[in-house]
């Protein structure tokens, strides 16, 4: 689409109504400006209207305007004459029948939750359930605008308050807004409503930040993105935040803290017993707490941050609430505030003050963020309820202890809290075999694609080892499957430790397995066809072809092939358009 501002001196309202009489929604820039934006589905009779619409409202009698379809007709030296679509896709699928099959040969390729549980650490990716999705295709929503005027919205209105009144009762805040676009950002809106805050309290001398280091990845940045300073604070040995050092840190920061960011239950997939004392820490020296709420799919029903402690927090709802993330969103991350921060909550970005001292600072051009994805997790919500929230926070710690506990004599946990426990996920400690044995987590990430699992979070928050988070959505039996890999891997480790094979010929280092490779001629591997493609049983059933081998990633990242054209076709388009020119 392309996009044309045009000057209408004092007419800009006129122009924008008489537009929407002829069901058209233009842009006022300002009281004398106006912006139209044409994409693929206008045509000339868009145009027409449009400029019809301009010309009367700037005083033109009906009639007058001069814009008919022949007006628009493109000069020919606009037209395109190269070749367009020349991929062969384009021209292999000609009825509905090959284009369906084509798709679902694509789709045998991918390993996604259709298949298998995703136990991505730090990341939830749950079921997002056809009834939740459904609504997001029907044009009463698909079809607004982010942007549409307030009295074409009212139904999405209403959708939308109500789904911040509900975000805002499960998280025990104030209030919420949905502006921000993603987790990140609501991190930035979150610690931009602490500043300013504090800037209006006079305060301006409060810039230093503390985060754990257990605390959720993103968060330094997104305080440097604020302007502020970062002071880093220690973890115990037990992964909780250390509270001798926090103290010190404190006490060395003095009136310069501006609060903390922690994450609740940490990165280390703990529940930090000790979490109110470090908010009471925090307020009594004058700071705000911020409480990430990338882990909310273990607190929903069972915690509050706005009630042990925090001021402000931000939401993941393509996380927690069910909209599907991965592959670059849309996501929300809504961010919600306590009473004294409401009117620091992201504003309307057509009216807010940008002075440094405005309350209701924008984050995003649209005042409801990415609203045409709300209905998903309005959807969630309505359908599962206060108490399905709390049975599924439940479910998902339930599930990460399950896989803790069954597999703690083979890869321990490296981290547990009180009793042993974890909460919604748990860092599985391989460190102790990668020693005797040289396999890496990454060589067990490998291998889990022979038994059809997509691998877990990888050296993240702790290298050499692996995050696994099931979340509610995974039964008993998915779990005990993932165990019986993991188990199984451990065991193919071993005979590794025992002198048994080589690291280099074991069936670990050369996964994952492709079909061709299995059923090639020739085999001349130290494992069988069936311990490479079949480790258990179950896979003699339904199993997971992965359609390429083991890559060398490390290789890849190092030597990139770009597969734009080369800088030389650039010069030459230069050329050529500095010909025409001339």
């Amino acid at each position: 689409f392309d996009t044309v501002t045009f000057s209408v001196p004092g007419q800009a309202d006129a122009v924008v109504a008489a537009a929407a009489d002829r069901g058209y929604n233009l842009r006022r820039v300002d009281g004398d400006t106006v912006g139209v934006s044409f994409g693929e589905p206008h045509t000339n009779r868009d145009v027409v209207e449009v400029l019809t619409a301009v010309t009367e409202a700037c005083g033109a009698a009906e009639g007058e305007s001069g814009a008919d379809g022949s007006a628009f007709e493109l000069p020919e030296a606009l037209l395109r004459t190269d070749e367009y679509l020349t991929h062969p896709v384009f021209h292999t699928h000609r009825s509905e029948t090959s284009l369906m099959r084509w798709l679902r040969e694509l789709s045998d390729k991918d390993l996604a939750l259709d298949r298998t549980m995703i136990p991505l650490g730090s990341c939830t990716m749950k079921l997002n359930a056809a009834a939740e999705m459904e609504p997001i295709s029907w044009p009463e929503f698909a079809s607004i605008h982010p942007l549409a005027p307030e009295d074409q919205t009212r139904g999405w209105t209403e959708l939308i308050e109500q789904l911040e009144g509900w975000l805002a009762e499960i998280t025990g805040y104030a209030a919420v807004s949905v502006q921000p676009n993603a987790g990140s950002q609501g991190e930035l809106a979150g610690l931009l409503a602490i500043r300013r805050y504090q800037v209006d309290r006079g305060e301006h001398q409060r810039k230093t930040i503390l985060i754990p280091s257990s605390a959720h990845g993103t968060n330094a940045a997104s305080a440097v993105l604020a302007d502020l300073k970062v002071v880093v604070v220690a973890t115990a040995q037990d992964g909780t935040i250390d509270q001798d050092d926090l103290r010190a840190k404190i006490d060395s920061v003095g009136d310069e803290l501006a609060g903390i960011m922690v994450t609740y239950p940490s990165t280390h997939g703990v529940y930090d017993t000790d979490i109110t004392q470090v908010c009471a820490a925090v307020h009594d020296a004058g700071g705000q707490v911020y409480v990430d709420g990338a882990n909310l799919n273990a607190l929903m029903g069972l915690a509050r941050p706005g009630r042990f402690g925090g001021d402000v927090s931000h939401l993941n709802l393509h996380k927690t609430f069910c909209i599907p993330h991965g592959g670059g969103g849309p996501g929300v991350g809504p961010v919600a505030v306590a009473e004294h921060l409401v009117p620091y909550l992201p504003g309307n970005p057509a009216t807010a003050d940008l002075d440094e001292r405005g309350a209701g600072f924008p984050v995003a051009q649209a005042p409801h963020g990415s609203a045409g994805v709300l209905p998903i997790t309005w959807m969630y919500i309505a359908m599962t309820g206060a108490e399905g929230l709390t049975e599924s926070s439940r479910t998902a710690v339930l599930g990460a202890n399950y896989i803790s506990r069954r597999l703690s004599d083979v890869f321990p946990t490296l981290y547990t809290g009180d009793g042993g426990l974890v909460a919604h996920e748990c860092i599985l400690d391989l460190r102790p075999m990668t020693k005797v044995s040289g396999v890496t987590a990454e060589d067990v990430c490998k291998r889990l694609v022979d038994f059809g699992f997509h691998a877990p979070t990888l050296a993240f928050p702790v290298a050499g080892t692996l995050m696994v988070e099931p979340t509610e959505s995974e039964g008993i039996e998915e779990l005990d499957r993932f165990i019986e890999a993991m188990r199984t891997i451990r065991a193919e480790m071993q005979e590794i430790v025992d002198g048994k094979v080589s690291l280099e010929d074991s069936v670990i280092r050369h996964a994952p397995h492709t079909a061709q490779v299995l059923t090639a001629d020739e085999w001349d591997r130290s494992y069988s066809r069936s311990q490479a493609g079949y480790p258990v049983s179950g896979l003699r059933r339904v199993k997971y072809w992965p359609p390429v081998g083991r890559i060398d990633n490390a290789a890849g990242d190092r030597n990139l092939v770009c597969e734009c054209p080369p800088i030389e076709a650039f010069d030459a388009a230069y050329t050529a358009a500095a010909g025409q020119e001339k």
